[in-house]
């Protein structure tokens, strides 16, 4: 899935870029503010993010001009927050109005339902770490070359809820009641050996060791 990007805020725009391709989409952003069109027509994106304060012409007007030859779903996101911008949004075919500032896990799941809805395709949870390497949530596999890693359900709900809490501390207590949530009893020492396992298998398999400790408190992945 590709998100075409017109916000003129230059790290606004990075932001949300970097963001949304960390899940998995592709993402580019629009430069040609003299012919958004024409961007459009470059990159044929499958849906659009547009903020409405926009050198040369508003979103509104690039709404209007892309509603002439296309239905791809559009998200305005604007810190222009009067309900009559909204109205305008919307009755210039706009599909959804995100006030700034917003997070961006907010903006993500407004993309998901949008793309669900449009496309009637179940979008994965996907978060890339680096070339080749990335772990889809939904299914709780981490994939490295287009090959899935084998792991034990311990394993498994371990490297998931790291995932889902990516560059947050985990802490062990929650780790191993999240693993005994599964009925397996799991000890301290058992916990210890697990992420020992789980370390070395990431090793020899893809090459790294991105689970992180942090001394006193748990366990993180960049």
């Amino acid at each position: 899935m590709l998100i075409m990007i017109v916000e003129d805020d230059e790290i606004l725009a990075e932001a949300i870029k970097t963001f949304l391709e960390k899940w998995g989409y592709k993402a580019v952003i629009a430069k040609n503010y003299h012919d958004i069109i024409a961007d459009y027509h470059i990159y044929h994106p499958h849906l659009i993010l547009m903020d409405i304060n926009l050198p040369l012409y508003d979103g509104f007007h690039w709404c209007s001009k892309i509603r002439n030859i296309s239905n791809v779903p559009l998200i305005y996101i604007s810190s222009r927050n009067d309900d009559r911008d909204k109205i305008m949004g919307i009755a210039q075919g706009g599909d959804d109005y995100v006030e700034k500032p917003f997070h961006l896990d907010l903006l993500k799941a407004k993309i998901e339902a949008i793309l669900r809805r449009t496309y009637q395709y179940k979008v994965k949870s996907k978060v890339v770490l680096k070339d080749n390497l990335y772990f889809d949530i939904e299914s709780a596999s981490l994939i490295y070359n287009n090959q899935d890693i084998s792991f034990t359900k311990s394993e498994r709900k371990i490297m998931k809820m790291l995932m889902e809490n990516r560059t947050h501390i985990v802490s062990r207590e929650e780790l191993m009641e999240e693993i005994w949530n599964t009925d397996e009893y799991i000890s301290d020492g058992t916990l210890t050996t697990l992420i020992s396992r789980l370390r070395s298998k990431l090793k020899d398999e893809c090459g790294e060791n991105i689970i992180k400790t942090k001394k006193g408190q748990g366990y993180y992945i960049q």
